[in-house]
């Protein structure tokens, strides 16, 4: 299917939550359909070819990001001819409703994913979560989900207490122990940084040979956000749908790091933070071969200063010993 055979909707004309609704319905009426799930979900689908992307994403998330303020699996996939279905939570839920259940055992009882020749499961943090949730819909489905939380029920997950409140949501009976619900998968991708220990956590709560962990070290905590600044994220979900995702890959992807200067910039924070002045100033000097940035231009400059600053008094204390 060629792009002068696809017409894309844009919802950027909504002023207020309730306005995006609206207009989202409307555009569901042409594309697919929009359906409410109960009081605190929607779901968006549009039907354009034999790859369905399926994506779990907020409403404030699709809202502040911009643009046509479409869901980021209708902007990934309508260009490339695919379907895609974005089960969109209203507020922070993990999906943890009734009324989603029962979609998605309407989808299962359907045969809906059948329909499909390729079926990608995707989200970040709790839609990362309920991509692997729920992805035991669609077995051989593929799964791509960033910084997931494997479950938060407190008996299982007492450590992780970023998020209190949704320790009143049930995340032991349906779709609820994420690794679980994943065995069924071709493969899933658990892309998450070993530095943020909780999430390295929960990411070694997923284990089997169809887990794939993608490692990917200081990203920080929005890898969702810092992935699409970097100009990866789309290329990552390409790959996903047309099945070359791989480590590989994503690492090749994940080499545009070196010339994004947020990540170059935690990067000289942490080394900072380790007291080490000469491998500061070796760190940021590599920094800046690879992109220019002012703040990165001060930081040398201050930490040359300091390591000047240093050499003498090393130099006195050794010549008074």
């Amino acid at each position: 299917m060629s792009d002068d055979t696809i017409e894309f909707f844009d919802a950027s004309e909504a002023q207020s939550d309730s306005d995006w609704l609206t207009v989202m319905d409307e555009i569901g009426e042409e594309t697919g359909y929009f359906e409410k799930l109960g009081a605190r979900h929607t779901a968006f689908f549009s039907d354009q070819g034999p790859v369905l992307l399926v994506t779990f994403e907020t409403m404030a998330g699709i809202r502040s990001a911009g643009g046509p303020q479409m869901p980021l699996g209708y902007q990934v996939a309508a260009p490339r001819g695919w379907s895609s279905l974005a089960i969109v939570a209203h507020d922070r839920t993990w999906y943890r409703d009734h009324s989603v259940w029962g979609y998605i055992d309407r989808l299962i009882d359907d045969a809906f994913f059948e329909d499909f020749d390729r079926v990608v499961f995707y989200g970040a943090g709790m839609g990362g979560y309920g991509a692997a949730a729920f992805s035991v819909a669609a077995p051989g489905a593929t799964v791509l989900a960033l910084a997931p939380q494997a479950t938060l029920a407190p008996e299982t997950a007492e450590w992780d207490r970023r998020f209190l409140a949704a320790r009143r949501f049930d995340f032991t009976s349906r779709f609820g122990y994420a690794p679980d619900m994943t065995e069924g998968c071709a493969q899933a991708f658990i892309l998450y940084d070993p530095a943020q220990q909780v999430d390295a956590v929960h990411a070694a709560l997923f284990r089997g040979p169809h887990v794939v962990k993608l490692r990917a070290r200081n990203i920080g905590r929005d890898p969702q956000g810092e992935l699409a600044r970097m100009g990866a994220l789309r290329p990552l979900l390409d790959a996903a749908c047309t099945g070359t995702l791989d480590a590989h890959r994503f690492y090749r992807l994940w080499r545009a790091r070196r010339s994004h200067a947020p990540y170059l910039g935690r990067l000289a924070a942490r080394v900072q933070g380790q007291k080490r002045p000469a491998r500061l100033v070796q760190t940021l000097r590599a920094a800046l071969a690879q992109v220019e940035h002012p703040r990165l231009r001060q930081a040398l400059t201050e930490a040359e200063a300091a390591l000047g600053r240093q050499r003498p008094d090393r130099a006195r204390r050794h010549t008074a010993d």
